[in-house]
């Protein structure tokens, strides 16, 4: 058994190449194999680039209002108690609402040493909808 207390690990801040606006990354787990987890904060407005993860990703919503889409799809809601699954490869972004955060607990595997591609920015006539 292992136990990391909260507050033991250096919170990073999401870098700009891949995240517009304010976002905070909690690394909560990197388990012995290629499962990963964070607890990520947007602030208002703050979300993802377009990006793409080779075996899927597994979002659980623990507090404030939030904004996911796939391509192709609909941007939706999401909001705490939530779980959104994104299939392997399916190029999605995810972030705040433009007047609320959001934090979500993010769950990813590794496949070839990859956890994720990143893309392009999602602008900002894209995010109001």
């Amino acid at each position: 058994m292992e136990i990391t207390r909260s507050g033991a690990q250096a919170s990073a801040k999401g870098p700009a190449d891949y995240f517009t606006g304010t976002v905070r990354i909690d690394s909560r787990f990197a388990g012995s194999g290629a499962l990963s987890g964070a607890t990520v904060t947007f602030e208002p407005g703050a979300r993802t680039a377009w990006h793409t993860h080779p075996l899927g990703q597994t979002l659980l919503v623990v507090s404030g209002l939030g904004r996911v889409q796939r391509e192709g799809g609909p941007i939706e809601e999401i909001r705490p108690g939530d779980t959104v699954w994104f299939a392997p490869g399916e190029k999605h972004w995810h972030g705040a609402s433009p007047d609320c955060a959001m934090s979500h607990i993010a769950i990813a595997e590794m496949q070839d040493g990859s956890v994720v591609t990143w893309m392009e920015k999602v602008t900002d006539v894209d995010y109001l909808g």
